[in-house]
C-alpha cells in the first residue's frame, strides 16, 4: 500500500496540531487517533500508517514550535482556530413544564421589516424543536402593526417562510398581526368599559413628568362612557397623530416607571405597505397590547423570550388579569454575541443596499439568514448550533467556528473536490511529459469517481505559493509530478519526476495547480473578493457546495454571464 499526497497531508496537519497545542513533538498515539477518524479506510493498513506517521513525526521534531505553527497556518489554518476557540459546553434543550394533556403551542414573532438574521433565528429553530419534541403546534406570527417606524417590507414576510421551511421549521400557521386590527379594538373597547384604559390627550413630555411624580395624569378619572366616545373619534381619524393615546391603567405609584399606565394604542396616518390594509386604519396598537391578545387567541402556552422583555410581560400581565386570563408559561433567555457579527441595524442595512453598499440582502459581509444560505451554511448545521446554545439566561458570547465546526460534518463528505488557483501565475515546465490526462479523485475518501485534467507544457500556480519558493527549489505539483525551479522571471520549472516518495526524502514543498483550459471564477467571501482558474468541471456544481483544495469550501452561485463561488469556510 503506499500513502497518497492528501493522507500525507492529513497526517502532517494532524501531528502539526499535536505539537502546537502541547508546544512538543506530537504524540504517536493522539496523531493515529485522528488519522484513522477523518481516514477510517485506512485502518485496514494501519501498519504501513503507523510507519508514515513515525516518518512525519520524526521530521517535525527536527523543527521548532515557530516553525510548526508557521507550517500548521499554511496547510490547515483551522486547525489553529480550533485551538484557540474556547469551547463552549454543549447544553441541549431542557424540558418545557408541560402537563400531561397540555397540546403544547408556541409562536416566533417577528417584525417583517428585514429578511431573518443568523441571532433571530435562535428563535425559529428553539421553537420548533419543542414543538416537535412535544407533538404540539408551531405559529409565526408577524408584528406588523408598525407601519412607520418599523415598516414592514412586503418582501420579508416571503423570506421568513421560505427560511423557516428550509430550517425544517414549517409553520402549522401564519398569522399576520395587521389583519386582526378589529380584535384589538374590541378588547381595547372592553377595557375601557371596565374603568381599565383611557384615552390620554398628553403631551409625551407632560405625561412623563406624572409618570415619574407618581400622579395621575388629568384624563385617567374621566368616565368610561366620555373614553369610549373619545376612542371613536380616535378611530374615525378626527386626532391628530401624538394627539392622543389609549393607555392601560395600572398601578400608577409601582415601583417601576416603566409599569405605570403603558399606552396600548397609538395614532398613525402612514399607510401600511400591505395594499388590503394600506389606509383603512389610523389607530395601531402597541407591541405589548398586540402581543398580549394574539398569545391568548392563538392558545399560546409556552413563550421563550429575552430576559430583557421581562417588562413587557409584567405590562401584559395586567390586560390578563382584568380579562381573566391565563398567562403563558414563560422562559427567559440572555442575548447572544456571536464575536464575528457586529452590531447591524436592519433599517440601516436597508438604507446601505439602497445607496449600494451591499450587493443585496444575500451579501456575504451581512448576518442574514439569507447571506449565510447562499454562502453554503447548511441548515442542519444551524439548528445544531442553536440548540446546543440551549435556553437559559445567562448571555452567550459563541464564534462563528463552532457554526462552521457542525457545517464541516454536513458538507466534508458530499463536497466535490477541485484545484483552484486565484491570482494564477503561469509556469512553463521543460523536459516534461506534454498533452496528459491527470485523474485525481473527486474526493479522497468517499467512491465517487475522478475527473480529468489534461496537462500540457505550462501550468497556473498561485501567487502566494510562488512567494514562498526560489529558483533551485524543488515542489510537487499536486497529484502531477515533481518540478525543479529553474527561473522566477519568467516563472520556469524542470520536470524531475513522479515519485511520491520524493516529497519527504527531499522536503518539498506541495502546491496547487490549474491547466491553462481552466475557467474564471469569482469567489466572494465576507472579507475580500478572490479572482482565480478553476478546473473546468466546475461547471457541473452549480448550486452546490466543493472543497477548492488548500483554500476553502465554497457555494458554486452561478455559471453565467460568469462563475461566482461564495466562500463558505475553511
Amino acid at each position: 500500500m503506499t500513502v497518497s499526497d492528501e493522507e500525507i497531508e492529513i497526517i502532517e496537519k494532524y501531528a502539526l496540531q499535536n505539537a502546537v497545542k502541547y508546544g512538543k513533538p506530537p504524540q504517536m498515539g493522539a496523531v493515529m487517533g485522528k488519522v484513522m477518524g477523518e481516514c477510517p479506510h485506512l485502518r485496514k493498513n494501519a501498519k504501513q500508517v503507523s510507519s508514515q506517521i513515525k516518518l512525519v513525526i520524526d521530521e517535525i521534531t527536527n523543527g521548532d514550535p515557530e516553525g510548526w505553527r508557521s507550517r500548521l497556518e499554511e496547510l490547515a489554518p483551522e486547525l489553529i482556530d480550533e485551538l484557540s476557540v474556547k469551547k463552549e459546553p454543549t447544553k441541549g434543550l431542557k424540558d418545557l413544564d408541560v402537563s400531561e394533556t397540555e397540546k403544547v403551542v408556541m409562536r416566533f414573532a417577528p417584525n417583517p421589516n428585514g429578511p431573518p438574521t443568523l441571532g433571530s433565528t435562535r428563535g425559529i429553530v428553539v421553537n420548533s424543536e419543542y414543538v416537535k419534541r412535544y407533538g404540539g403546534k408551531f405559529i409565526i406570527r408577524f408584528d406588523d402593526t408598525d407601519p412607520q417606524t418599523k415598516r414592514p417590507m412586503l418582501e420579508a414576510y416571503d423570506w421568513y417562510i421560505q427560511d423557516c421551511e428550509w430550517l425544517d421549521a414549517k409553520p402549522d400557521r401564519v398569522v399576520l398581526a395587521s389583519d386582526n386590527i378589529e380584535t384589538y379594538y374590541k378588547y381595547a373597547e372592553q377595557l375601557i368599559e371596565m374603568d381599565k384604559a383611557y384615552v390620554c390627550f398628553c403631551e409625551g413630555s407632560e405625561f412623563k413628568q406624572y409618570k415619574d411624580s407618581k400622579e395621575p395624569c388629568p384624563h385617567r378619572d374621566i368616565s368610561p362612557e366620555s373614553n369610549l366616545d373619545n376612542w371613536e373619534k380616535m378611530i374615525d381619524g378626527e386626532y391628530d397623530e401624538k394627539e392622543a393615546v389609549l393607555r392601560i391603567k395600572t398601578d400608577i405609584q409601582h415601583p417601576d416607571p416603566a409599569l405605570r399606565d403603558f399606552g396600548a394604542f397609538r395614532i398613525v396616518k402612514t399607510p401600511h405597505p400591505r395594499p388590503e390594509i394600506s389606509d383603512r386604519y389610523v389607530v395601531w396598537p402597541l407591541l405589548d397590547f398586540e402581543g398580549a391578545i394574539e398569545d391568548h387567541e392563538l392558545g399560546m402556552t409556552h413563550i421563550i423570550r429575552g430576559k430583557d422583555l421581562m417588562d413587557s410581560e409584567k405590562r401584559q400581565k395586567y390586560i390578563y388579569d382584568y380579562l381573566g386570563w391565563e398567562y403563558p408559561k414563560t422562559t427567559h433567555w440572555g442575548r447572544i454575541k456571536i464575536h464575528e457579527l457586529g452590531s447591524f441595524s436592519t433599517s440601516q442595512i436597508r438604507k446601505d443596499i439602497e445607496d449600494g453598499v451591499y450587493e443585496d440582502w444575500a451579501d456575504p459581509k451581512l448576518p442574514t439568514l439569507r447571506a449565510f444560505r447562499r454562502r453554503g451554511i447548511q441548515p442542519e448545521a444551524i439548528r445544531k448550533f442553536m440548540i446546543d446554545m440551549g435556553v437559559g439566561e445567562t448571555d452567550i458570547s459563541v464564534s462563528l467556528d463552532s457554526l462552521y465546526a457542525e457545517n464541516r460534518k454536513v458538507i466534508d463528505p458530499i463536497a466535490n473536490r477541485y484545484f483552484y488557483v486565484w491570482d494564477p501565475v503561469e509556469m512553463s515546465i521543460e523536459d516534461g511529459p506534454d498533452d496528459i490526462i491527470v485523474n485525481p479523485a473527486l474526493h479522497p475518501f468517499e467512491k465517487r469517481g475522478t475527473r480529468d485534467i489534461q496537462v500540457g507544457s505550462s501550468i497556473y500556480i498561485c501567487s502566494d505559493d510562488l512567494n514562498l519558493i526560489k529558483i533551485g527549489d524543488k515542489v510537487r505539483l499536486k497529484d502531477l509530478y515533481n518540478v525543479e525551479i529553474m527561473s522566477i522571471e519568467p516563472l520556469v520549472g524542470r520536470y524531475i519526476g513522479d515519485s511520491v516518495d520524493d516529497i519527504k526524502k527531499q522536503k518539498m514543498r506541495i502546491i496547487h495547480w490549474c491547466s491553462l483550459n481552466g475557467v474564471d471564477v469569482t469567489v466572494r467571501s465576507p472579507d475580500k473578493e478572490f479572482k482565480g482558474i478553476c478546473e473546468p468541471g466546475i461547471l457541473n456544481e452549480l448550486g452546490k457546495v466543493v472543497q477548492f483544495e488548500r483554500f476553502a469550501f465554497c457555494r458554486v452561485d452561478t455559471i453565467e454571464p460568469e462563475i461566482i463561488a461564495y466562500y463558505t469556510h475553511k
